[in-house]
């Protein structure tokens, strides 16, 4: 199912958060990833409560200097990485 405004992204299962808020990374059974910036923003706030309208949202109001455009489809193109290598559901 593609990503949609009204979807709900969650870290899959076998996936969660570790570390301390500096070193904060996602935990899965291959491995870990560490993310930064923007990348950990988006992911920060995937947590099946919001839609991927409300992430956008807070992402264009955080990020206001930014293209509201780019913001999006940076954000899908990312969380469609994240959902083929298993991290992320929707």
């Amino acid at each position: 199912m593609p990503l949609e405004n009204t979807s709900r992204p969650r870290l899959a299962a076998g996936c969660r958060w570790a570390g301390d808020e500096e070193n904060r990374m996602v935990v899965f059974p291959e491995g870990a990833l560490r993310l930064l910036g923007t990348a950990r923003a988006v992911l920060e706030r995937c947590d099946g409560n919001r839609t991927f309208e409300q992430i956008v949202q807070e992402l264009e109001a955080t990020y206001s200097a930014s293209d509201p455009v780019k913001i999006r489809q940076d954000a899908v193109a990312f969380l469609e990485r994240l959902r083929q290598k298993r991290l992320v559901e929707f």
